[in-house]
């Protein structure tokens, strides 16, 4: 798809990514109402643990790498590729593909791979050991995790990516803003069950509805 395409679908999207902030914000506030004990305070009390890693010692850069990396192979195999080729290091890495696409090429930037890992691993342990009493260790953990992920791609993003020049900054803002706010659309209900996953999506194409009227009045 030509550069120039997914310029225009980028403008195209703005609407969209309006009505998916102002959903999370409505789905925040929610979640906020309950649980605080079990879910947000030990979900912020990792992300400020890892907060202070970040500012204080020396950024881990092979462990994002690695993660980045195998985000890139990890999408290629969900749309039935191969991975020809895998390296990592501090400096930076690189994965040969069979197949690729705009969602391949950014899925590092909004799909938060370690913490998809905590949740999964939390998962199977739980089921298979009974864990579940621990869910404050797995919310610490899943917030440090997901803090990872925020501050490492914001500072990856203050140098120039390929992912992001082959596919163009605005479209590529656009699926990165829209990928992460909709990892958290699904996440947040499913952690505090205080808002419905289906009611989230709903808000967020309700409010898309809104900026569109608006914008019929407005060039009417």
């Amino acid at each position: 798809m030509p550069k120039w395409v997914k310029f225009i679908l980028a403008v195209l999207l703005l609407p969209l990514c309006h009505g998916a902030a102002q959903a999370l914000w409505l789905v925040l506030k929610a979640s906020a109402g309950g649980r605080g004990d079990l879910v947000w305070v030990p979900l912020l009390a990792g992300a400020a643990c890892w907060l202070v890693v970040f500012v204080m010692l020396p950024k881990p850069m092979w462990i994002y790498v690695v993660g980045h990396e195998l985000t890139h192979a990890v999408w290629t195999w969900l749309f039935l590729g191969g991975v020809k080729k895998f390296k990592a290091s501090a400096k930076g890495g690189h994965v040969v593909v069979t197949r690729s696409n705009f969602l391949i090429a950014l899925a590092p930037y909004f799909f938060p791979l370690y913490a998809v890992l905590v949740m999964a691993g939390f998962l199977l342990v739980s089921v298979m050991a009974g864990w579940r009493d621990y869910a404050v260790w797995f919310h610490l953990a899943l917030g440090a995790a997901y803090a990872f992920h925020v501050t490492l791609t914001w500072h990856v993003l203050q140098t120039e990516q390929s992912d992001i020049t082959s596919q163009g900054w605005l479209f590529s803002g656009v699926v990165i803003f829209l990928g992460n706010v909709l990892v958290l659309l699904l996440g947040l209900p499913l952690l505090t069950a205080r808002v419905g996953v289906l009611t989230a999506l709903g808000w967020t194409l309700h409010f898309t509805g809104d900026v569109l009227v608006r914008l019929g009045h407005l060039f009417h």
